[in-house]
């Protein structure tokens, strides 16, 4: 009874907080709700028994996605209304995009229903083993089966970084850099200056 409870629970808030994530004026918002709903989704797939999945969804995405968008949001200064101008001119192609994938996601469950589609057929290799839990299942295909793909991977993400580093890192020619050589080495009478203002002459910059 408590599963069922807590399943109704989690399924309606997300429901509402990705609602509201599509509806809010505010980036910000929308990004708040969009956290909400992650954790929302987390709590239905440990009941579904998949707490790596809910572990990938707090840690991944709401840890690095979300936040990343929330910085990203709070941090630029958006024009929103050259936002809605654009929504409004690029509205007719993404109705025309969303109406056909929309008929091909119709066709899809058509042709599924039809019986025309093969399935593929699990053979027994990835079943879970006996006694372990789901990431232990998982450690275990990743790090055997799976290892060339696993590592494959990771050099693909360690070459993404990488690329996103050095393209963000350029020498800006507007600013001064700050030579710390020249800051040792300068001596007393170019740091300060000894003055002796007048009365009522005010400060001279």
């Amino acid at each position: 009874m408590i599963q069922l409870i807590a399943f109704y629970l989690f399924a309606t808030v997300v429901i509402a907080s990705g609602t509201l994530t599509i509806m809010a004026r505010n980036p910000v918002h929308s990004v708040l709700w969009l956290i909400l709903a992650f954790f929302n989704g987390a709590g239905l797939m440990v009941l579904a028994g998949a707490e790596f999945i809910a572990m990938l969804l707090v840690i991944v995405y709401v840890g690095a996605v979300a936040v990343l968008f929330l910085f990203v949001v709070m941090m630029l200064d958006i024009d929103f209304s050259e936002l809605r101008a654009g929504f409004i001119k690029n509205f007719p192609l993404g109705m025309l995009l969303a109406i056909v994938l929309f008929v091909e996601l119709f066709v899809g469950l058509v042709a599924r229903s039809a019986g025309h589609l093969v399935l593929g057929k699990a053979d027994g290799s990835g079943a879970p083993l006996a006694g372990k839990s789901n990431i232990e299942a998982i450690g275990a295909l990743l790090y055997s089966r799976y290892l060339f793909l696993f590592e494959a991977a990771g050099i693909v993400l360690l070459v993404a970084m990488i690329g996103a580093i050095v393209l963000t890192h350029r020498q800006r020619s507007d600013t001064r850099g700050q030579n710390v050589g020249r800051q040792i080495a300068r001596r007393p009478d170019e740091a300060t200056v000894n003055v002796k203002p007048e009365v009522g002459k005010g400060v001279t910059l």
